[in-house]
């Protein structure tokens, strides 16, 4: 449980609210539950500090939940009384060095995960929970900025907008515990690029121009800017470890085609715990041992495809094949799909040779539960918003939705609102679903190969359009998901 004065502060927002706001007070109440002590969190305030760290940081994690978009606003929101004090409590909080961001993160959310699997519905249900897989997932997405005068920024290609954009690359993970999704862990990128005059996309006035920080090489901060320039596929190697460190178990690690390579196989078939990898691979240049030969994925196809290997699963509504091919001395399998004749062919990768089609792309479907959590979470929590010149506060402040977006999660399993937009108050949020559902792979067919089979076009760029860009969409999936689940 909270101790002492942060106990205290909870119950006083707690009389801001009705009866009749359920929502928010179950999200006080999960707050409330949690143990967070000022040693636990490394928020070891001064003895000369008026308002301990540990109060402020309770604070930021209910700014949201109260229409409160940042520190600045603070000061002329409800929640002024809790904590009578000025903007800069916040900012020195969130621009500290010292503080370990990622520790607190994993505290909290441990805690929560915990919370979700004792939930009394969840246990009903566990006859019916056999078909479930709980999965890690990683990505990135663009965190478009507008100051060139921030610390470290830089530009960044953008694969949605088809350019270069001014921002960090954020790479992801989380956990997908069968019915709820949990952001766990992230990093903040940058791309030098090739133009050695131009690197990270900027010209040596506006390099200098940047704002700049002195840490001590122990902080936590320092530890941060490193990961900076850090290969994404080793940060990402590195943050799996820690969950796993963290006492994080899962079936499988999703991945798309980017991160999919030897290094991840290799890592994943090393570990000792029984897990997997299901990723989309590329079809390119990578070679497989197939049947005493080395082919890339394209040649393996097509020898499948003129020995009539190719089958239609009526079911996700496609053409497939597989095939167990040798990656440098590991194991895996292969599946090959597409929606129609003509289509494209994508290709899946999988350590577990036991999966069969149809469970593959059932499970690899779980992937796009951290697609809608990018939407979402900056949508409706402003993840990416901070303008802070700190790169310290970036990383504050990215930490801070992270955590938002799991106690809505929980919140969201609790109490069964149909849409999480009414967790906030006085704000205009409409539909927001926070789960990607069990059954979601059947709609994505059922929609999606339709309008791709009459457009006579592929479904994943479809996909990757409707689901990202589209709100309408994400609503309709909600509702649909909600009478197949009823």
């Amino acid at each position: 449980m909270l101790h002492n004065k942060s106990t205290t502060i909870v119950s006083e927002i707690k009389d801001f609210f009705t009866s009749s706001e359920k929502a928010v007070n179950t999200i006080l109440n999960i707050l409330s539950s949690l143990t967070l002590s000022e040693k636990q969190t490394g928020l070891e305030s001064k003895g000369n500090n008026l308002v301990k760290d540990i109060n402020k940081l309770l604070l930021l994690i209910l700014f949201p939940f109260f229409g409160v978009k940042d520190s600045w606003q603070y000061e002329r929101s409800t929640l002024y009384p809790v904590l009578q004090h000025g903007k800069d409590i916040f900012y020195r909080l969130l621009n500290n060095s010292n503080i370990d961001w990622r520790k607190i993160s994993y505290k909290i959310t441990l805690q929560i995960i915990g919370k979700a699997q004792k939930d009394k519905f969840a246990k009903a249900e566990e006859g019916s929970d056999s078909g479930r897989y709980t999965c890690l997932i990683v990505d990135d997405t663009d965190l478009p900025k507008t100051g060139k005068r921030m610390e470290m920024i830089g530009r960044v290609f953008s694969h949605v907008a088809g350019k270069s954009i001014l921002g960090f690359k954020g790479l992801f993970m989380g956990y997908h515990d069968g019915k709820s999704f949990y952001a766990l862990d992230f990093a903040l990128h940058g791309e030098k690029g090739k133009n050695k005059k131009k690197p990270y996309g900027l010209t040596n006035k506006q390099l200098k121009a940047r704002y700049s920080k002195k840490r001590a090489k122990r902080s936590q901060g320092f530890k941060r800017t490193e990961e900076y320039s850090m290969s994404k596929i080793d940060r990402m190697i590195d943050m799996v470890k820690a969950a796993i460190a963290k006492g994080i178990r899962f079936d499988y690690l999703l991945v798309d085609s980017w991160f999919t390579c030897f290094a991840l196989v290799k890592f994943i078939k090393t570990r000792r715990i029984a897990t997997h990898l299901v990723g989309m691979a590329k079809m390119g240049k990578t070679k497989y041992l197939f049947n005493g030969k080395k082919l890339t994925a394209r040649e393996i196809i097509d020898r499948l495809r003129k020995s009539r290997k190719v089958k239609h699963s009526k079911g996700l509504s496609c053409y497939y094949s597989e095939a167990l091919v040798d990656f440098n001395g590991i194991e895996v399998k292969l599946f090959f799909s597409k929606t129609t004749k003509r289509g494209k062919w994508y290709v899946l990768l999988t350590t577990d040779i036991t999966l069969k089609f149809e469970q593959a792309y059932k499970v690899y479907s779980t992937r796009w539960s951290i697609e809608v959590f990018f939407k979402e979470a900056k949508q409706y929590l402003g993840l990416g918003k901070n303008q802070a010149q700190d790169f310290d506060s970036q990383i504050a402040s990215t930490t801070l939705t992270m955590i938002q977006y799991n106690l809505l999660s929980l919140a969201k399993r609790f109490t069964g609102y149909e849409s999480l937009g009414e967790l906030f108050r006085n704000t205009k949020a409409e539909t927001l679903e926070l789960t990607v559902a069990e059954k979601i792979w059947k709609l994505i067919v059922e929609v999606l190969s339709e309008i791709a089979r009459f457009l006579e076009i592929d479904i994943e760029p479809l996909m990757q359009k409707l689901i990202i860009d589209n709100e309408r969409f994400i609503k309709l999936l909600n509702y649909n998901t909600l009478l197949q689940a009823g």
